[in-house]
């Protein structure tokens, strides 16, 4: 259109003035973003110094710089100012997690052991627990994870304990009754697995991942790779590492080990079930102390004596004081046959006063008693 074009056009003439106004509005918005952004970014930094502050005093009385009942605290606080806001709690949750990553970060650089190695479903749980500005160490097993955590290798450590599809981890059922460590949180993750090779699918001769990932792909892989050999892995992204040089081999794991492995994906969404959810449990030396306002889950582990109702004998003091069983499971003691444990756990610590009194009536009754930890009662 030649230099003076839109003066001959009625239609443009008419539509520039419009063009002009929602420019503006635009600009006016940005600049306000601008200065919220602006306001927000010292607000925050004014929060990290009162954060660095707490630390300081924290290490002069010896506490730890993570506390997880306090985060809880700080979240259910964050949900009721996010009342009738336009962000998501889970969202905003999201948001803080990182804030106060940060902020223990500058207190102290912990360091936090996890079934690895990277990109593994157990990562992706400590991150979420954590935060991304904590430092992360990889191990090869689970027993490596508590060993490394007794041994003041690592301040804590992150491992599975039940999946909503295939039922417990053994082995760290197992380590809990064995070691002095004590359970101070516990992370719920969504669980989704892909098949991921080099290989295309009418190829595959061998499948490998962790015994809990092939046992959520059962069906899948009778319908998909009937004749696959399956093999377990010690993880399910160093499965994927193993594939990656394999011919013929397949890995089951979560998508960003097929990202951070460059192993192609060819299928997502494997898991029999949709609703598929791990449980993990943050590990610790220390104990939590029980703050106020904060709903608790305590998991204890009991032995019982080899008599007729014995286990209602077991369960009676948490019955006649009305407090919530939440699971129960049993597990060979592997100290004689058919000798078992009994996994339970239910909501409240073991400070409180019911269940102090229902623990103490138990030591009376049962062999062996142990509490494996008292920690926030969370669903994320």
């Amino acid at each position: 259109m030649p230099y003076g074009g839109a003066l001959n056009n009625p239609h443009l003439l008419h539509s520039q003035p419009c063009f002009s106004v929602k420019s503006s509005e635009l600009e006016l918005l940005r600049s306000k973003i601008d200065d919220i952004d602006r306001e927000v970014t010292r607000l925050l930094n004014d929060r990290v110094r009162a954060s660095v502050e707490i630390g300081r005093i924290k290490n002069k009385q010896g506490l730890d710089p993570y506390d997880p009942a306090r985060e809880e605290e700080v979240f259910l606080k964050l949900e009721k100012l996010n009342e009738g806001g336009l962000l998501e709690a889970e969202t905003l949750r999201t948001i803080y997690r990182e804030v106060i990553s940060s902020s223990i970060a500058l207190q102290k650089d912990l360091r936090i052991g996890f079934l690895g190695p990277e990109a593994t479903f157990t990562h992706q749980a400590a991150i979420k627990n954590f935060g991304s500005s904590l430092s992360y160490k990889p191990l090869s097993d689970i027993p490596d994870v508590f060993s490394e955590v007794e041994c003041s290798e690592c301040d804590y450590g992150v491992v599975p304990v039940e999946n909503s599809t295939e039922g417990a981890v053994n082995r760290s059922l197992d380590l809990l009754v064995d070691t002095e460590l004590t359970i101070i949180a516990q992370v719920y993750l969504k669980i989704e697995h892909c098949l991921l090779s080099t290989s295309p699918l009418d190829e595959i001769q061998q499948v490998s991942s962790k015994d809990q990932a092939l046992a959520q792909c059962g069906e899948w892989l009778r319908r998909n790779l009937p004749s696959a050999r399956l093999e377990n892995a010690t993880s399910t992204a160093e499965a994927v590492r193993t594939a990656k040089g394999s011919s013929g081999t397949a890995a089951i794991a979560g998508a960003l080990a097929g990202r951070l492995y460059d192993v192609p994906c060819l299928a997502e969404g494997i898991q029999d079930r949709k609703d598929n959810l791990t449980r993990f449990l943050v590990v610790g030396r220390n104990p939590l102390a029980r703050r106020k306002n904060i709903e608790y889950k305590t998991s204890l582990v009991l032995s019982l004596t080899d008599k007729v109702s014995a286990l209602q004998e077991g369960l009676r003091p948490f019955s006649d004081r009305g407090i919530n069983l939440c699971k129960i499971e049993s597990r060979p003691s592997r100290l004689k046959p058919w000798d078992y444990y009994f996994f339970v756990d239910f909501l409240g610590h073991r400070d409180d006063e019911t269940a102090s009194e229902a623990i103490a009536e138990l030591e009376k009754v049962c062999p062996f008693v142990k509490c494996l930890g008292s920690y926030p009662n969370t669903s994320s």
